[in-house]
């Protein structure tokens, strides 16, 4: 495993009663989470035409350029402009580490000191590189079984803070050449925090995703997961048609409730009803990854596996199973394999495809919320957490 940390230098202390008050210097505007409509009405703005929206964003996105004074395709004269007017400005890196499995992952300082999370998954001999993206700091829908729940929720990300979590990837492993060598090839929006609640800014971080001008990312290749914002589900539907992934992780309103709490307000009835609404809405036969956390002794047996198939039979669906990966205090344990397995085939001979999602960055604490619950946090929620589990323990 190799590991980054970056360094902070604290800003020098001036007092500010020794000297004479300087005139505030006008604050630049951050090109980075701009759509390709911002970019040019940006362009207009300043008196230039709007064909260099696209150009600038190539740049940003493609090269990962955050130095006007190399894009050597605009004057002089505009990229000195732009330098006065504006910046590129991705979220700090905090920590990037590699597993040994070649999993990368970084925690990332956005503009209010918060940390999150991003994790780069290589597969299919590195042809494959899918990029995991937070939505927010925390999650305040407190799943029982995940740690970044237990963190809390402090706010969501802006577009910029989103899509700066695939410009630092990017950046990191080089710049796109062309189409066949992306150093992203997918994004899951599955990190920290529920996208759907964060819906205006989560939606225009993934059409950068889809923009030519930008990731140039097949619809295919980005996917949302929710846990069941019903409402949210349509709306999305309405503005775009990206993968979709619901975290299900149970077959019975009874046991969701205890698991995804949300499932109290839109149950599994009303959350599969509005993924057949939008698969409708799909041009193209699309279907539906049904997440499934197997947590031992909970929602691992054959009576599981029978109602989830039972549940599921209508949906165009595929089913990937995620084997609980433990965090401190959480109460869960992880299935053994071969219960993961026989909890696969007992799917296969009900005739669903469902696959199990391999581990993976175990040795740098890749899996949702784990690292930056290490590394910084500052919820009371979870010192709460952690007093209660304690005083139960006792």
């Amino acid at each position: 495993m190799t590991t980054t940390v970056a360094q902070h230098t604290p800003a020098p202390h001036t007092d500010a009663a020794s000297k004479p008050a300087e005139k505030a210097t006008p604050e630049r505007q951050n090109l980075l989470g701009m759509s390709r409509e911002q970019m040019e009405a940006f362009f207009l703005s300043i008196g230039e035409k709007k064909f260099r929206a696209a150009q600038l964003m190539k740049w940003i996105h493609q090269e990962g350029s955050d130095d006007f004074a190399a894009m050597t395709n605009l004057s002089k004269a505009l990229r000195e402009k732009l330098a006065r007017l504006a910046e590129i400005r991705g979220p700090g890196v905090i920590y990037e580490g590699t597993s040994s499995d070649g999993t990368r992952k970084w925690v990332l300082e956005v503009e209010d000191g918060s940390y999150v999370e991003t994790v780069l998954i290589p597969a299919e001999n590195g042809k494959r590189r899918t990029l995991c993206v937070s939505s927010q700091v925390g999650c305040s829908l407190d799943c029982s079984f995940c740690s970044t729940g237990k963190q809390g929720f402090q706010r969501n990300l802006t577009a910029a803070e989103i899509i700066g979590q695939v410009w630092v990837a990017q950046r990191s492993v080089g710049p796109r050449r062309d189409t066949a060598n992306r150093p992203v090839t997918n994004v899951v929006m599955m990190g920290m925090g529920e996208p759907l609640l964060n819906f205006d800014n989560v939606v225009p971080a993934m059409k950068l995703m889809l923009d030519d001008n930008g990731y140039g990312l097949s619809k295919r290749r980005v996917t949302l997961s929710t846990s069941g914002v019903v409402p949210m589900i349509d709306k999305l539907g309405d503005e775009m048609d990206v993968s979709l992934a619901i975290s299900l992780h149970a077959s019975t309103d009874e046991l969701r409730n205890e698991l995804v709490p949300i499932n109290r307000k839109y149950n599994i009835r009303a959350l599969l009803d509005a993924c057949h609404r939008y698969l409708s809405k799909c041009p193209d036969n699309r279907q539906v990854t049904i997440e499934y956390t197997l947590i031992k002794d909970v929602n691992d047996q054959q009576e599981h596996a029978e109602q989830l198939a039972a549940l599921l039979k209508e949906l165009p669906c595929k089913i990937n199973l995620i084997p609980f990966n433990p965090f401190p205090n959480s109460g869960y344990e992880k299935p053994s394999r071969n219960q993961v397995m026989r909890f696969q085939q007992w799917l296969y001979d009900l005739g669903y495809n469902a696959t199990v999602r391999t581990t993976r960055g175990e040795d740098i604490d890749a899996a949702c919320g784990q690292l930056v619950g290490r590394v910084k946090d500052r919820t009371k929620r979870s010192a709460r957490y952690i007093q209660s589990v304690q005083l139960d323990a006792d």
